[in-house]
């Protein structure tokens, strides 16, 4: 008996798995019309934010969110664990429009998910060619200037095994640079859903917890202060162990 239940919820997982890939390409391939002829970038934000949703809608995947008052009405830098694909687009969906993404350099090698991204105004970070590394940061510095509002996942990947990885510091030079509050953000459900190792996401119940604010400017030695205290408000939050 035991082994036909099994076999069942394999059944249903591969079943779920195969409808959600089906949604999440059938509303990537709408919205990159959509985009291509939105003319705003807030309005193209704004349409992805409703698809983000759209997908955990039709694929019954409760989102519970909590602490999105934490969230400043100015600009402000996002750092998130990251554990899975699913995290951008569960990102997508719980933060405010105004935010612009920052993206590994490699998903700009991948055609329709570089359009998509590039039109919603997420930013390009190239962590190997030395050069580049540098100019990305200084144009990301810019933009804290300019007070944009971005949203990084400072450990830049994400492996199988559970827990939080060492952080890079950009995002934390970019805050304090900009003289922008860091708000950590702690995702849980992701890794279960859809983690490294596998193709097809399982059902599952995904959560965001939005911390308080760390403010830049109280501090002493601000860059590796902001860093640390911000892994350990996410580490307070995550049930993970700490990898760094």
């Amino acid at each position: 008996m035991s082994y036909l239940i099994t076999r069942l919820l394999r059944i249903c997982h591969i079943v779920f798995g195969l409808y959600a890939w089906l949604i999440f390409i059938a509303l990537s391939l709408v919205t990159t019309v959509l985009l291509a002829v939105t003319p705003y970038k807030p309005l193209r934000r704004m349409l992805t934010k409703a698809t983000s949703k759209l997908v955990f809608n039709l694929t019954g995947t409760r989102l519970d969110v909590t602490g999105i008052e934490n969230i400043p009405n100015g600009a402000s830098v996002i750092v998130a664990n990251h554990s899975s694909y699913i995290d951008g687009v569960l990102l997508a969906a719980v933060l405010p429009a105004r935010f612009s993404f920052v993206i590994k350099g490699e998903m700009a090698h991948v055609p329709l998910a570089h359009f998509l991204l590039q039109r919603i105004g997420a930013e390009f970070v190239n962590r190997k060619d030395t050069s580049q590394r540098t100019s990305d940061a200084w144009r990301l510095l810019q933009l804290a200037r300019d007070g944009e509002s971005l949203a990084f996942f400072p450990e830049g990947t994400f492996v199988t095994e559970p827990g939080l990885l060492s952080f890079h510091s950009g995002a934390f030079v970019a805050a304090v640079r900009g003289r922008l509050p860091v708000v950590p953000v702690v995702i849980h459900g992701t890794r279960q859903m859809l983690p490294a190792n596998r193709l097809l996401p399982v059902p599952g119940r995904l959560a965001v917890i939005v911390k308080e604010p760390v403010h830049a400017h109280a501090l002493d030695d601000p860059t590796p202060k902001l860093m640390q205290l911000s892994r350990i408000s996410i580490l307070e939050s995550l049930d993970e162990p700490d990898l760094g």
